[in-house]
């Protein structure tokens, strides 16, 4: 009798440690995520000070349609870091699917088909990805790595190193247009990010990310089909590429070769400053996206206080470090 008390009161006790364990882990990742949130309210309010001209509708406005393209990215590469995965051939896919849109409506393709040829050969370019990583067991690292040459290549192969220009109207209104006051890069990008919120907390492909990114081995011997699912990963941040080409190509009214290029970094950025972790099973979509106007306002804000570009870098730089150092912290501390 006595046994089989100590047995339960352990057994609560252990109870009791696992759920306080939970508590904090969940208290933790909503700080994380809300991070972003946080330092772009501050980070807004100090521009607001120092500039007149940021609060105005018109910046305001500029900085939502500059943050698009980044948002549209970031949305996608949340799932695939979740999942303990990363992805750095997102910029050659921007150009290669902008150059290839563009040289379609060139030789006389409708836009609307112009268009499903870029998200075509995003999502092509995401599975290989995607096949590199979960089937030849290649790090995602140097899979991707190598696949951000091979696209720049084929993008400046295909177009000679000249950007194609000329661009049908009904093309460059989706980078350029407006859609009531707001224009229509911004609203493409809201309705991308709203879907890859839902996709991530009420479907199974984020459980899944969550899962994967939590424990892959573990995910695997309980029945989740852990190769698939990330192939499918890498391809929908691959159709992402697709569009976010697309809206930057409509935008610059040309394909140029290298759009794109470092954003890639840009977009890891985003997605870390909003809280995903980098070592995969924790993050949300509305956290990058946060993180990704953030790094606008910051660019946005020091070119209206006339900071030459060369120092800007530095810190947005700074804000990566304070970012990954937080999320190296909240794991020690989960630990």
């Amino acid at each position: 009798m006595h046994s089989e008390t100590t047995t339960t009161i352990e057994a609560g006790k252990r109870g009791e440690a696992l759920s306080g364990a939970e508590r904090r882990e969940r208290v933790l990742g909503i700080l994380s995520q809300t991070q972003s949130l946080v330092g772009l309210v501050l980070v807004g309010a100090i521009f607001a000070i120092l500039s007149d001209a940021f609060l105005t509708e018109y910046n305001l406005l500029n900085i939502l349609r500059q943050s698009a393209v980044t948002a549209i990215l970031a949305a996608g590469m949340t799932f695939v870091i979740i999942a303990g995965g990363i992805d750095l051939s997102v910029g050659s896919v921007v150009a290669l699917t902008g150059v290839i849109a563009a040289g379609s409506m060139r030789d006389g393709t409708p836009v609307w088909a112009a268009v499903l040829i870029a998200l075509a050969i995003g999502l092509a370019f995401g599975a290989v990805n995607g096949v590199a990583v979960a089937v030849l067991k290649i790090p995602a690292f140097i899979a991707t790595l190598g696949t951000v040459t091979i696209g720049s290549s084929v993008a400046l192969a295909y177009t000679e190193g000249l950007p194609i220009s000329g661009l049908p109207e009904a093309f460059t209104y989706l980078g350029q247009g407006f859609v009531g006051p707001i224009p229509t890069p911004v609203v493409i990008a809201f309705v991308v990010v709203v879907l890859c919120a839902v996709l991530l907390r009420r479907t199974l492909i984020g459980r899944y990310a969550f899962a994967i990114g939590g424990n892959e081995k573990a995910s695997f011997l309980s029945g989740v089909r852990t190769t698939r699912w990330k192939i499918t990963m890498y391809a929908l941040l691959g159709v992402l590429g697709g569009i976010a080409g697309v809206v930057l190509t409509a935008r610059q009214n040309s394909g140029q070769p290298t759009a794109g290029a470092g954003i890639e970094l840009i977009v890891i950025a985003a997605v870390v400053i909003g809280g995903t972790s980098l070592s995969g099973g924790r993050g949300a979509v509305w956290g990058s996206i946060a993180g990704a106007v953030l790094i606008t306002v910051i660019n946005n804000g020091l070119n209206l206080l006339n900071v030459s570009p060369y120092f800007q870098g530095m810190f947005v730089g700074g804000l990566i470090l304070l970012a990954v150092g937080l999320d190296w912290r909240n794991r020690k501390t989960s630990d």
